[in-house]
């Protein structure tokens, strides 16, 4: 089972770290002109926090267990990115964004397993 959730947080920390690069590093107007509609509803600099909580969010998932540095946090970041794709459903279903949702619900149930995981039974 080790295996299976260091793979799981991998493939979030990939996705969750090059979205969150995206987001902080792109402007409003071309992140919304790449297809991204919902970053209408929100502030230039809620959207850059959005990319910092992810990026934050996918280091988080991986480096306090590589280095063995209060490896807890690797579930707390689970927690933090799961409960951020539920927003983020939230948002989709509210504007109707409904191609969004399954990717997001994907995203959920990784993080929620990553977390069950590493704060339950294979806890480092």
């Amino acid at each position: 089972m080790n295996v299976i959730l260091w793979i799981i947080a991998a493939v979030l920390a990939l996705a969750f770290f090059a979205a969150g690069l995206m987001k902080a590093g792109q402007s409003k107007e071309k992140l919304a002109a790449s297809g991204m509609g919902w970053v209408e509803d929100f502030s230039p600099g809620m959207v850059k926090a959005i990319g910092i909580v992810e990026v934050l969010g996918a280091l988080g998932l991986v480096l306090p267990a590589l280095l063995d540095i209060a490896p807890v946090l690797v579930g707390w970041a689970a927690v933090g990115l799961a409960v951020t794709m539920l927003a983020a459903i939230g948002v989709h279903a509210r504007r109707k964004e409904t191609k969004a949702i399954p990717v997001n619900a994907v995203l959920f149930v990784l993080a929620a397993v990553a977390a069950w995981g590493r704060l339950g039974p294979h806890a480092f």
